[in-house]
């Protein structure tokens, strides 16, 4: 073969060290929202989501990619395992954590809301109930009910077989269906809800608030022992009126309320003197308010001012 021949050939050559990285770059970019929104579903906390992609990365960089069949289902058996272990270590974490825990709450896009399986699935409400599973039963729900993979791809993930994960991926189905919640509110009911829990927080007038609080509404707050907070879930829709007309928030001082999405559904983003105080995320369904989730700690607001995207 000619000099000139070796020079136009069509079959490429082995790629170099600067060309592989490229390359993983470009494959890792491209799906790093949805190896986020995996991590965050499977641990309920940004800045525990975004260690976990930084430890997947590490790992995919030294991958022989000519193995890879498939790099999306790939790198989410990479996160989904990082997001495993981590699982695990947290929830020695919390067992000492004061006072109830709450997912760290994310600032979404409007458009989040118009996937209504992701924006349930990311919802602190929905969350709360993925913390009730074992480590492995919640990455089984999660890579299968949310993210649609096969019990195959799910099986490498987990370091289980097909069959094994089917039962655990049934067990899981059943917990969660019976104590997710029922029922969805409309843009207009989340409007209305919204629009009274401003009014009650930043006037003190509590009838409108009454008037879509659900009877056996749910309140919790997480200071994580640094902010005043709840230490056990307020029930009950005249206790939740009481609670805001005494002062989930310090009523001397100046504060400001902000309708924003949290988790893909309605929120108040709350300042008090201009600084960050805290986020309420609400839970409507079939027009009444069933759930009020209120954070306060300040290790799980540092990002809440910068929009978060999630994707499936």
């Amino acid at each position: 073969m000619s000099e000139r021949s070796e020079r136009t050939t069509d079959t490429p050559g082995p790629l170099d060290g600067a060309e592989r990285g490229d390359c993983a770059t470009e494959a890792f970019v491209a799906h790093r929202n949805l190896l986020f929104t995996v991590a965050y579903e499977m641990l309920g906390s940004a800045a525990d989501a975004e260690d976990v992609l930084q430890e997947a990365w590490l790992r995919w960089v030294d991958v022989d990619r000519d193995t890879v069949r498939e790099e999306r289902a790939y790198l989410v058996q990479i996160v989904t395992r990082q997001a495993l272990d981590r699982l695990r270590a947290l929830g020695r974490r919390k067992e000492s954590y004061v006072g109830p825990w709450l997912p760290e709450p994310l600032l979404t896009a409007p458009d989040v809301a118009e996937d209504v399986e992701l924006a349930d699935s990311v919802s602190m409400a929905m969350l709360l109930v993925l913390e009730t599973l074992q480590p492995i039963e919640r990455a089984v729900f999660v890579l299968r009910e949310v993210f649609d993979l096969d019990y195959d791809e799910i099986a490498e993930a987990v370091d289980k077989s097909p069959g094994a994960v089917r039962q655990i991926a049934y067990r899981a189905r059943a917990h969660v269906a019976a104590r997710r919640p029922r029922g969805t509110g409309s843009p207009a009911e989340h409007r209305a809800a919204l629009q009274a829990f401003q009014r009650a927080v930043e006037t003190g007038e509590l009838q409108s608030l009454l008037d879509i609080l659900a009877p056996n509404v749910v309140a919790l707050s997480d200071g994580g022992g640094v902010k005043h907070a709840l230490l056990r879930p307020i029930v009950g829709a005249d206790n939740v009126a009481r609670l805001l007309a005494v002062g989930w928030w310090k009523r001397d001082a100046e504060r400001s309320v902000e309708l924003v999405q949290i988790n893909g559904g309605p929120g108040l983003l709350v300042r008090v003197n201009g600084e960050i105080d805290g986020v309420v995320a609400v839970r409507v369904e079939n027009g009444y308010v069933t759930g009020a989730y209120h954070v306060r700690n300040p290790e799980k607001l540092s990002r809440i001012e910068q929009q978060t995207t999630v994707s499936r």
